[in-house]
């Protein structure tokens, strides 16, 4: 495979990129990105507790 049958290839893949963008219709994006905040600052949380060497 050469490198501009690949760019070509990757250049393709990304113009169908707006038309198969893979969000799901009933995902929220505000409860998404807070559950993931809540995830980070728990994982956060739990560094903090285990980092007693003071």
């Amino acid at each position: 495979m050469s490198f501009h049958s690949a760019a070509a290839q990757l250049v393709t893949l990304a113009a169908e990129g707006g038309e198969h963008s893979g969000n799901h219709q009933s995902l929220n994006p505000y409860l998404v990105g807070g559950c993931v905040l809540a995830g980070l600052l728990l994982l956060l949380w739990i560094t903090t507790r285990f980092n007693r060497d003071r």
